[in-house]
């Protein structure tokens, strides 16, 4: 009884690993390329300017230039990130003195 108790939590483990180690979200973004750099793709989507970062492991599928017509699959990644303190926790703390 408890080998199947450890062989099924060591199972359901295994079966959750790659959910727990899934790549964050994609998101879209098309629209006609208004400018193009070795690292950047700008394109206009409306009124608004969209500029998104590439390296040399982009794929890139078509003849890539200004004024294409493309869809740009993406995903966010945090440069910084800076914690403020709690000011909650701050007025709380008792004061030195």
């Amino acid at each position: 009884m408890l080998k199947k108790s450890i062989l099924a939590l060591t199972l359901a483990i295994l079966l959750a690993l790659p959910v727990l180690a899934a790549p964050p979200k994609t998101y879209q973004v098309t629209g006609p390329v208004i400018e193009l750099t070795a690292d950047m793709i700008v394109v206009m989507k409306g009124k608004d300017r969209w500029e998104i970062a590439r390296d040399a492991s982009t794929k890139v599928t078509g003849d890539l230039k200004v004024g294409a017509k493309v869809t740009i699959e993406y995903r966010m990644t945090a440069a910084t990130v800076d914690v403020k303190p709690d000011k909650a926790a701050a007025k709380k703390s008792p004061k030195k003195g």
